[in-house]
C-alpha cells in the first residue's frame, strides 16, 4: 500500500491511500474459499461448486466485501504507522473512478486527538463544605409524608366538598366536541387542592356533592406531552360519586408500621440519611466544579474541532428541546441562538477537559473493571423491556463507542476522586442555603464535563436559575407515558449510571404510595 499525505494543517490530517489491485483479488480468493463449503448449486455436490461459477454467482458481492475488507485494513495501517489516535471516525472515501481488477484510491481524513501537555496535578487545594443534616426540615418531610397518606371517610350525606377533602368522580373529556383517546374514566380519587391535575380541574371540584353532574372547563398546557392536546382547550363530563373527608394525620409508631417500619424513630433515621446522602451530593458537586475549574486554569492546548461540534450539537439540541417547551418558545429559541457562541465556548471546555481527565487517568491506572462495566449495562438496560432490553446490550457489546458513553460518567467520577486523594481539602461548616447559592453562582466557574452546572452559563450570566446537562451518557432513560389526558407529566431527568444495588434502594415516600389503592383509568397527576 502507498501513502501520500495531502493535507496537515494544525489537528487536520488527510492521506491518499493506493491500495494495490494484486491485495483486493487476494482476499476475493480468500472469500471464495471460505464460502465454497457453504454454496449450494445443482448438478454439483454440497462443497463441489467450482471457484469460477462461485465468482459467478456471487463475483459481485464477494468483491465488494473483498475491497470493503482492504479499505479497513488499509485505515488501520496507516494509523499504526503514522501513530494517529483519530478524535472522531475518520472520513474514507473511494475514488469515482475505481474499477474491479484496478488499484484503489482512497481518501482518508481524520482529525487527530493532541498530544495533551503532561497534567499538571501537583498543589491542587480544594474546600469542602459541610452541611450538617436540618432536624427541622426532617419534622417538615414526616409531615407531608403523613398527609400523602391520611385515611380518607365518607362525608356526610349532602356535605359539599372543600380544599382538602377528596371526591370520586368518573368523567368524560372532549376537545370541540370530539371525545379523545384516553379521556374518559371511572371511579377516579382526586383530593382538592393537592395538585394532582393540571391547573384549574380541581378548583372546579369544590362545592360538590355526591351525585352532582359538573362540566370541567381546562386548558392542556403547552408543554403537554400527547402532541394533538397542547394548548387546547377542553371540557370534562365529571359525575361525582362520593365525597370523602380527610382523618387526622398522626405521626406516632403506628404510622410508621404502615411504611413497613418498626417505629417513628426508624423512619427519622431513615429521612436524615436520605437528607444526608443528598447534602454530600451536593458537597461533592461543589468540590468537582472547584477542581475541574482549577484544571482548567491550569491547562491550555487546541482540541479537535470535530469533537467540539459534536460537543456543541448535543448542548444545543437539549437547549433547543427546553426552549420549545417554554411559555413562548419562538422567544426563547431566539435567545438561545442569539447565545451560541458562548455554548460553542463551553463546548470547546468540555471537550478540553474530558481530554485532560482521560490522559490523567490513563496515566495513573485508572479503570472501570468489567463487574462495573455489566452493572451499568445492567442498570442502563432496566429501563427497556423484553425484546427492546436484549437489542440494547447486544448494542452496546457490538458498538464501542455506545459502550465508551456509558463507561464515561463513572471513569470521570473515579478519576476525579483519584484527584480528590491528591488535592489539600480543607473543611467549612455551611448551612444548605450557603453551599445552594455557591453551586446557583457561576462567577468564574469553567464548565467541564459532569460538573453538575456546565451548559447554561450564558442564561446564568443574567441572573436565570434553570439549569441544563449535556450529558454524555447513552441511552437516556425513555420519559414514561402519561397515564391519562389531564396529567401534566413531570420531564424525567438523566440519571447518571450507578450500580443496580444502588438505584434499588425504596424511599419511605415510595413505599407509601405503593400502599394507595391504584385509581382506575386516573388523569396522570401534575409535576412539582
Amino acid at each position: 500500500m502507498k501513502t501520500v499525505e495531502t493535507e496537515n494543517e494544525g489537528l487536520k490530517r488527510a492521506f491518499m491511500l493506493t491500495i494495490p489491485a494484486k491485495d483486493i483479488d487476494a482476499r476475493v480468493e480468500q472469500e471464495v474459499k471460505r464460502i465454497a463449503p457453504q454454496v449450494r448449486m445443482a448438478g454439483f455436490r454440497p462443497g463441489k461448486v467450482p471457484p469460477n461459477l462461485i465468482r459467478k454467482m456471487h463475483g459481485e458481492a464477494i468483491h465488494s466485501d473483498a475491497l470493503n475488507s482492504a479499505v479497513q485494513a488499509g485505515v488501520q495501517q496507516l494509523l499504526q504507522e503514522q501513530k494517529l489516535r483519530p478524535a472522531m471516525q475518520p472520513q474514507v472515501a473511494l475514488e469515482d473512478t475505481y474499477k474491479p481488477g484496478s488499484d484503489a484510491q482512497v481518501t482518508v481524513r481524520l482529525e487527530a486527538l493532541p498530544d495533551v501537555p503532561a497534567p499538571n496535578i501537583e498543589g491542587l487545594k480544594i474546600e469542602r463544605l459541610t452541611v450538617e443534616a436540618d432536624e427541622s426540615a426532617i419534622d417538615e418531610q414526616l409531615q407531608r409524608l403523613a398527609g400523602a397518606n391520611r385515611n380518607f371517610t365518607d362525608a356526610k350525606k349532602g356535605h359539599a366538598a372543600a380544599n382538602g377533602d377528596a371526591v370520586v368522580i368518573d368523567f368524560a373529556g372532549s376537545v370541540d366536541g370530539v371525545a379523545f383517546d384516553g379521556g374518559t374514566g371511572t371511579d377516579m380519587q382526586v383530593e382538592i387542592g393537592a395538585g394532582q391535575l393540571i391547573p384549574g380541574f380541581e378548583d372546579q371540584l369544590i362545592g360538590a356533592k355526591v351525585g352532582d353532574k359538573r362540566d370541567i372547563n381546562v386548558t392542556f398546557p403547552a408543554d403537554y406531552p400527547v402532541e394533538n392536546l397542547k394548548g387546547k382547550a377542553a371540557v370534562f363530563d365529571v359525575t361525582v360519586k362520593a365525597v370523602k373527608i380527610a382523618g387526622e394525620a398522626k405521626l406516632d409508631d403506628d404510622f410508621a408500621k404502615t411504611l413497613g417500619l418498626q417505629d417513628l424513630n426508624q423512619l427519622r433515621g431513615i429521612l436524615r440519611d436520605q437528607q444526608e446522602q443528598e447534602l454530600n451530593g451536593l458537597t461533592r458537586t461543589h468540590m468537582k466544579r472547584r477542581l475541574l475549574d482549577e484544571l482548567a486554569s491550569r491547562h491550555s492546548f487546541d482540541v479537535p474541532v470535530s469533537m467540539v461540534d459534536a460537543e456543541f450539537e448535543n448542548i444545543m439540541q437539549q437547549l433547543r428541546h427546553e426552549a420549545s417547551h417554554e411559555a413562548d418558545p419562538k422567544a426563547a429559541l431566539a435567545e438561545l441562538e442569539s447565545e451560541a457562541g458562548e455554548y460553542r465556548k463551553i463546548a470547546e471546555r468540555r471537550v478540553r477537559l474530558g481530554l485532560l481527565l482521560s490522559d490523567i487517568g490513563a496515566a495513573n491506572g485508572v479503570e472501570v473493571s468489567e463487574r462495573e462495566m455489566n452493572q451499568l449495562i445492567g442498570q442502563a438496560a432496566s429501563q427497556y423491556q423484553g425484546k427492546d432490553r436484549d437489542r440494547f446490550i447486544q448494542y452496546v457489546q457490538q458498538e464501542p463507542m455506545a459502550a465508551a458513553q456509558l463507561r464515561a460518567p463513572l471513569y470521570e467520577d473515579k478519576v476525579v476522586d483519584f484527584l480528590f486523594s491528591k488535592a489539600d481539602i480543607t473543611d467549612r461548616k455551611a448551612t444548605r442555603a450557603e453551599l445552594e447559592a455557591d453551586l446557583e453562582s457561576e462567577e468564574g466557574h469553567v464548565h467541564g464535563p459532569g460538573c453538575g452546572h456546565d451548559v447554561p452559563e450564558a442564561k446564568a450570566a443574567k441572573g436565570k436559575a434553570k439549569t441544563a446537562k449535556a450529558k454524555a451518557e447513552a441511552p437516556a432513560k425513555p420519559a414514561k407515558p402519561a397515564k391519562g389526558p389531564v396529567e401534566e407529566v413531570k420531564a424525567e431527568k438523566p440519571k447518571p449510571a450507578k450500580p443496580v444495588k444502588e438505584a434499588a434502594a425504596a424511599k419511605p415516600a415510595e413505599k407509601a404510595e405503593a400502599k394507595k389503592p391504584a385509581a382506575k383509568k386516573a388523569p396522570a397527576k401534575k409535576a412539582k
